[in-house]
């Protein structure tokens, strides 16, 4: 893992712990919880980044108080490899703007049924339950960060 997180492994489910940016103190950031998660030293937004799977991804991702980019990706997937620290970053930058949910295909086949999801990486942006954007393969950085920025330019509109 990159980009701070620290802790628990990507398959496993719960809280994790995630560095903050702005001091440098570990926090425990919940999987689902209201609001967002802020620093308990410095009150920096803190990037959420969490896992997923089958069993709490409603009350994680799609009961999520920000809009959730979920990275549905596999641990023997080469590209997913790639994805994932550009991921981590935007979860970074866009900390208090979105929580990035992370779904192993091999441990949630309900959600990839659910979701259609044929290929991975496949990335979506969840807003309310709905579906809002849907991004297939792995793409360059500045493409994935365009992505997002659109995607969620038109949750204000």
């Amino acid at each position: 893992m990159t980009s701070g997180a620290t802790g628990k492994q990507r398959g496993a489910v719960g809280p994790r712990l995630i560095r903050c940016p702005g001091c440098g103190k570990t926090n425990r950031i919940p999987a689902a919880a209201p609001g967002r998660p802020r620093c308990g030293n410095c009150s920096h937004d803190l990037p959420w980044i969490v896992d997923a799977g089958d069993s709490d991804f409603k009350r994680i991702a799609e009961e999520s108080t920000v809009p959730a980019l979920i990275d549905f990706w596999a641990e023997w997937c080469g590209p997913c490899r790639m994805v994932s620290p550009v991921l981590d970053q935007l979860a970074t930058e866009k900390a208090g703007r979105i929580k990035l949910v992370k779904v192993d295909v091999d441990h949630a086949p309900g959600l990839s049924a659910r979701f259609a999801v044929q290929a991975i990486p496949t990335l979506m942006v969840i807003v309310g339950g709905m579906v809002i954007a849907r991004q297939a393969g792995a793409a360059p950085a500045a493409t994935l960060r365009t992505w997002l920025e659109h995607a969620l330019s038109s949750t204000m509109s």
